[in-house]
């Protein structure tokens, strides 16, 4: 998509509010602190048939010392550069600021469109009030309600009537249609590190903190001439941690980014080894029917021995298990060791989820794999399964036909979904298994 519109400003005058609002979604974290939006937040707003980009910037606060203000002025300015449009943002409640004219003299510099957008005017008073804004010089001001809607449309129009790509709707559901791949895990284990490695440039803020991401974060990316959208995604920790309750809606939006993934790339810190988090995760995408590749980050940290990578393996199958026909990678995000083959990696996994096997091979195969090995008596009548088929599902599903569906146990189950796996493209993703009546 090639039109796109940042939304600046200092913090906490209601960017994302604003955000949320032109998506008609709730992407965006919002809350009354400042400095809830720490990474830039992309979305697909659509109107009157224009269909564009919308960035969520940080409060910018020039010369600040901390280091997150200081991450989030350098991801404004990124945005700056990205934008066609640029809506400058001001709190009508809190009045003219410095930091308003210091944002004020760094887009005067710019030679984009700049929509000076007075927000929570929502009251005449307020509307009286926000005039002094007139001051900072800008030509188009839109005074606005972000929570309520009030005035977005004219502000939106005005967006619209700039946009002059036709295919831009067109070019959106393209987009849509991409391959998703989310990178999880608990915090710090480098996840934001892979992302900005595989990207090239610094697309999230990484710092050595514990959960310095947020939102997630969704960056087109296009690798061995195939295009897909990696999702960044703050750390999972346990309910026990999650003491902050911006902390909650991070695990909130990671769980929910699984929803939208295809695959998902685990990340596991190879120093720390594998905690029953870890394990908690990766039963939560598989049970989502997501598929999966277990990357072991910092292996370059490791002290190595002869069978070191081998036994490691060994011993993640066993946790991961039953479900262990998963791809294992140790990988270095800082070092950049096996990172693009975890990509590889990540889209023959894909490319298993959506695998169709024909239901004769399926038949010849599976039929015999169960004359081989029958499946047990029940109260003395022999279970007959006569006929399999995959079924039309994003995961792969299969239907055993059979004369007694609700006596067949579970290690019979498992006996099956092996067989599949040995003899079918699978590796990386759940199976599902149903038996029916015949």
């Amino acid at each position: 998509m090639s039109f796109t519109v940042a939304i600046v400003g200092r913090p906490n005058v209601g960017k994302s509010t604003l955000f949320n609002r032109l998506l008609e979604q709730r992407k965006a974290i919002v809350d009354d602190i400042s400095g809830v939006t720490r990474d830039r937040q992309y979305g697909v707003a659509d109107w009157n048939g224009k269909t564009f980009n919308v960035v969520d910037t940080g409060g910018f606060v020039q010369g600040s010392e901390d280091v997150f203000e200081r991450e989030i002025a350098k991801q404004v300015l990124v945005a700056l550069e990205e934008a066609n449009v640029i809506v400058f943002m001001v709190d009508a409640a809190t009045g003219l600021t410095s930091l308003d004219d210091s944002m004020a003299n760094l887009l005067r510099r710019s030679t984009k469109p700049v929509f000076l957008t007075v927000n929570k005017v929502d009251t005449n008073e307020r509307l009286l009030d926000a005039s002094e804004f007139y001051s900072l010089g800008f030509e188009q001001i839109f005074f606005i309600a972000a929570a309520s809607g009030s005035g977005t449309g004219e502000l939106l129009d005005a967006v619209a009537e700039l946009i002059i790509d036709d295919d831009a709707s067109a070019e959106a559901l393209e987009m849509a249609a991409l391959p998703k791949f989310a990178i999880i895990g608990q915090p710090n284990t480098g996840k934001s590190s892979l992302l900005n490695a595989l990207v090239g440039t610094e697309r999230t803020i990484v710092s050595d903190i514990a959960g310095t991401t947020r939102d997630t974060i969704h960056t087109h990316y296009n690798l061995f001439q195939k295009e897909f959208v990696l999702i960044d995604t703050a750390g999972i920790r346990r309910k026990a941690k999650v003491h902050e309750d911006l902390e909650f809606y991070s695990v909130i939006r990671a769980i929910k980014a699984l929803d939208e993934a295809d695959v998902c790339l685990l990340m596991l810190d190879a120093e720390k080894g594998i905690a029953a988090q870890d394990l908690n995760i990766f039963a939560l995408a598989a049970k989502k029917g997501k598929g999966v590749v277990v990357l072991v980050n910092k292996w370059d940290l490791v002290n190595k021995e002869t069978n070191t990578a081998r036994d490691y393996e060994t011993e993640l199958k066993k946790r991961f298990a039953p479900f262990s026909d998963v791809p294992i990678l140790f990988i270095s995000a800082k070092e950049k060791t096996r990172i693009f083959k975890a990509i590889e990696v990540g889209l023959e996994v894909y490319e298993h989820r959506q695998y169709k096997i024909p239901t004769s091979q399926l038949n010849d195969i599976m039929l015999k794999a169960i004359q081989a090995y029958h499946p047990p008596v029940v109260r003395g009548n022999p279970i007959k399964i006569k006929f399999i088929t995959q079924l039309p599902t994003p995961v792969p599903s299969f239907a055993f036909f059979c004369n007694f569906p609700d006596d067949i146990k579970q290690p019979y189950k498992n006996y099956l979904e092996n067989k599949l796996r040995e003899n079918f493209k699978l590796t990386g993703v759940p199976v599902r298994i149903f038996f029916r009546k015949k």
